[in-house]
């Protein structure tokens, strides 16, 4: 009830999403994908699954896991996201806006679901740079999300916005975490598939940063065909109906193409979504979508 009072209340204001310019940009927010073409979003195939080691791990699931991450419990089937070699490297995402539901401390954590419900996602990003692809080793990589109601969690900025009016939600720090990156450039989060509010399409903050200086602040995305598809028929997101906003139609990315920011994702055998993406991160001169 808390929840959809919230989004009547910012429908009724015409309130969508709240631009705040972040200080560091990055070059980069060419695609030949335009905005809103869709990716393959059915689930993956019934051919096997291969774990790292070489073992059968079966088909992917029928449907998507309900109860979090406490349902992902074929870990170690998940296949490597990056076991191709990178020949091109991937275009740099354009810095967006950090928003006002940022907390002054984040835990160091893999898991950062706190057990709270939804499609458990395996979240595998690795950090390159922009001009050679070589891994990044030791960056700071930080990401937060809503829970499936659309609320943040933390002692935010803006509480009313962030929380929703949801007085509990200050008293956590779910689906909020960092992890450093290691000789490959790769940090993993065990999560939940985010949930929505007015003016915003689903979508994952993320922040890289190296020593002192945050090199990124930029936000992940979701197949636009994907996302329906859950809103339609996963019990944990069915009862807050379809997002309001689309990918096409965020006004974060300000018109830029949305091919840089959306994941890639598959189905696993427990019915987890593996949802991976390589960032490539430039150290020269910075733009941001808008400009």
């Amino acid at each position: 009830m808390t929840q959809l009072t919230r989004r009547r209340v910012l429908e009724a204001l015409g309130l969508g999403a709240i631009v705040v310019p972040f200080g560091t940009t990055l070059l980069g927010c060419s695609s030949d994908e335009s905005p809103g073409d869709p990716v393959d979003a059915s689930p993956q195939s019934d051919a096997a699954i291969d774990s790292p080691g070489g073992d059968t791990c079966g088909p992917a699931a029928a449907a998507w896991a309900m109860g979090g991450t406490a349902a992902m419990t074929a870990k170690a089937c998940y296949p490597e996201p990056f076991a191709q070699a990178i020949t091109t490297c991937p275009l740099v995402m354009c810095a967006t806006t950090a928003g006002p539901c940022t907390t002054a401390t984040t835990p160091a954590r893999q898991d950062v679901s706190e057990g709270y419900p939804g499609l458990p996602v395996r979240l595998a990003l690795k950090i390159v740079t922009a001009e050679t692809c070589v891994p990044v080793a030791g960056a700071v990589v930080e990401i937060w999300h809503t829970q499936a109601t659309g609320v943040y969690s933390g002692v935010t900025p803006s509480p009313g916005f962030c929380s929703g009016g949801d007085v509990d939600a200050p008293n956590h720090d779910y689906f909020r975490g960092t992890q450093t990156t290691d000789a490959s450039g790769r940090v993993d989060f065990d999560t939940c598939f985010p949930g929505w509010y007015p003016g915003r399409a689903i979508h994952i903050h993320v922040r890289v940063t190296v020593g002192a200086t945050d090199y990124l602040v930029s936000q992940l995305f979701f197949d636009q065909a994907l996302t329906q598809q859950i809103f339609a028929t996963h019990p944990t997101y069915m009862p807050e109906g379809q997002p309001n906003t689309t990918n096409s139609s965020d006004g974060v990315l300000a018109g830029a193409p949305i091919g840089p920011y959306v994941l890639d994702t598959s189905r696993m055998s427990d019915g987890a979504m593996l949802a991976s993406k390589v960032i490539a991160l430039r150290s020269a001169a910075q733009a941001n979508c808008s400009t």
